[in-house]
């Protein structure tokens, strides 16, 4: 059964206690990401020229919350997408803001497998959609590239079969971003007691917004390649014309004075599903058609001539 939004709504807050910020960036969202069809060999390094030939969509991320082991906040806020194939191969880059380069930095992408919906928090089964499998690509930058699988919470595994390359490259550079601090309380009356909507009987949660910006010194381009098909059946396969889903992770690996990383594991800024298209050859079927119908009257047009000039009926 779906979550109603007012129950959706109570949940975030309860999960987050009283007076927790979120952080929305402020851009016009695209639903997907464009890739480019391009001529040669798709570029691996993310500092190609090419790159300026693929047109970027910028989406919103948030700290992971399906997962008991959660942070409140994340380093990265957005995150921006190039893309380019050359029909055979197909390469993502992604592009987002983090203060300082460490070993344990690391960025994924995630895709669905097979025709089965799954939630974008690794295929796991959750009340509003059926589980199934996802191929991951995953980067980290003391270990490069995996190519993973997962059917829900505790099953990602490194596939046998690794079919995609990933180079990442950070560059000390100042950027600003804008973005959106957002506050969920619940609200409560002047004796300190929890207000609740007459109707539901559920919390009434109010919500504060401001806009914040905010210069960041620090960019990460990690470039992901793979051709559109493999013959590993725990890979995700790729048509162009058609919107496949995909969702993007970025882990922060800087440590803390206590020497913990300051994000691992399911502790992460994520996004949910998008989609993205890859454009399809040019379709000349039209043109060979139009051709066919000029020769054909050709043709015709040239029998009756013959027969006219030899006095034949027509």
């Amino acid at each position: 059964m779906m979550m109603s939004h007012r129950h959706a709504l109570l949940t975030v807050a309860l999960v987050f206690s009283f007076g927790w910020l979120f952080v929305v960036p402020v851009f016009a969202e695209d639903v997907a990401v464009r890739v480019k069809l391009i001529q040669g060999e798709v570029p691996t390094d993310p500092l190609s020229a090419d790159w300026n030939k693929a047109p970027s969509t910028e989406f919103p991320m948030s700290p992971q919350v399906h997962w008991q082991q959660r942070i409140g906040s994340v380093t990265v806020k957005s995150i921006k997408v190039r893309c380019l194939h050359n029909n055979k191969q197909i390469a993502f880059m992604l592009e987002y803001a983090d203060p300082t380069q460490d070993p344990a930095d690391a960025a994924a992408l995630e895709f669905m497998v097979g025709e089965k919906k799954a939630h974008f928090a690794h295929g796991q089964p959750m009340a509003q959609v059926q589980g199934g499998p996802v191929n991951i690509w995953y980067w980290r930058n003391n270990t490069g590239a995996a190519d993973m699988s997962a059917m829900g919470f505790g099953t990602l595994k490194k596939q046998a079969q690794q079919d995609i390359q990933a180079k990442g490259i950070w560059k000390d550079e100042k950027t600003k971003i804008k973005f959106k601090e957002r506050k969920l309380s619940l609200r409560k009356d002047p004796k300190g007691e929890l207000v609740k909507d007459p109707k539901t009987g559920d919390p009434v949660v109010d919500e504060e917004t401001k806009v914040v910006e905010q210069e960041v010194t620090g960019v990460w381009r990690v470039v992901f390649t793979r051709t559109l098909t493999t013959t590993d059946k725990e890979d995700a396969q790729f048509q162009p014309g058609t919107f496949p889903n995909i969702a993007f992770a970025v882990w922060d690996g800087h440590k803390s004075d206590t020497g913990d990383l300051k994000e691992s594991g399911s502790q992460k800024a994520v996004t949910s599903w998008w989609y993205f298209n890859a454009e399809p050859p040019a379709d000349y079927s039209i043109y060979l058609y139009g051709l066919v119908a000029v020769v054909l009257a050709a043709g015709v047009e040239f029998v009756i001539i013959r027969k006219v000039q030899k006095g034949s009926p027509t």
